[in-house]
């Protein structure tokens, strides 16, 4: 991997190394202690792989979009790419943290859900543990064929507790899908409606089915995301985050995120820091 970051976040970009050709890696807890970046535990993280956290003992927290999630005994921590994340207590944890590249999810997993799940509690810890151990005695060995389909089946027994979506939401998953990609080009439900063929009507019933709101506060809270991440972590004025967002006008932004998220972003990002 290279670490390329500006202020107090650190971006993670996923590159192939030669003692690691698979696109998997494996690390301990203890090892991850001994590295730059798992020395500095407030340092904030953003990568574009997949970080999976397995706890065995101890306990700890990480924090994941500005949410504390434990790090405990047989609990997952799944952290998708584009989160922001930091260790924020792990000297007293042991495990694994395995990182691999999004094409190696499959389909059916939760890992495949934009919006979560980030922590649960795994079923059969026991074959977990197994799973999990196959694959950190196969990594040594660097086979990348029968690591991929090790890592699959460590993903498949992790799912196991993981909190499921409901059936049939496949309007939803799209809307969910297209607002991860064009939020900041589009912050209207009509808009998303003509390019994914539904009706306005048809969008809204079913984010407020799966997620419990609207289709138009759902796209605002994604925005308001993104807008916390940036403010927190990159050090931009309020001007750039506004136009990196898509809105012509700083004033706009503005009353935006403070009608959403009940402060100003010159107020919020001084809260962070």
């Amino acid at each position: 991997m290279v670490k390329n970051g500006q202020q107090r976040i650190r971006t993670l970009h996923y590159r192939v190394a030669a003692d690691s050709p698979s696109g998997v890696e494996v690390l301990t807890f203890s090892r991850l202690r001994l590295i730059p970046a798992g020395k500095q535990w407030d340092t904030v993280h953003r990568a574009d792989f997949h970080v999976l956290a397995l706890g065995r003992s101890g306990r700890g927290t990480v924090v994941v979009d500005f949410v504390r999630h434990p790090l405990d005994a047989d609990r997952v921590v799944w952290i998708r790419p584009g989160w922001t994340h930091s260790w924020a207590d792990i000297a007293a944890v042991e495990g694994l943290v395995v990182l691999f590249r999004p094409e190696f999810v499959p389909p059916s997993s939760p890992g495949t859900d934009v919006l979560g799940p980030v922590s649960w509690q795994v079923d059969r810890a026991d074959l977990v543990r197994l799973a999990a151990d196959h694959l950190r005695r196969e990594y040594v060995e660097g086979d990348a064929e029968i690591l991929r389909h090790l890592l699959e089946v460590l993903l498949l027994r992790v799912a196991g507790g993981a909190p499921r979506p409901a059936d049939g939401r496949e309007v939803f998953t799209a809307f969910s899908r297209a607002v991860e990609a064009e939020y900041a080009r589009s912050r209207e439900v009509e808009w998303y409606a003509r390019r994914l063929g539904y009706s306005p009507r048809t969008l809204r019933r079913a984010t407020q089915e799966a997620v419990g709101v609207g289709a138009k506060r759902f796209i605002d809270d994604r925005v308001v995301l993104e807008a916390k991440r940036l403010l927190a972590h990159t050090g931009i004025t309020v001007a750039e985050c506004a136009r990196r967002l898509g809105f012509d006008d700083p004033a706009n932004f503005a009353k935006f995120f403070q009608a959403r998220a009940g402060s100003t972003p010159g107020a919020f990002a001084e809260s962070v820091r």
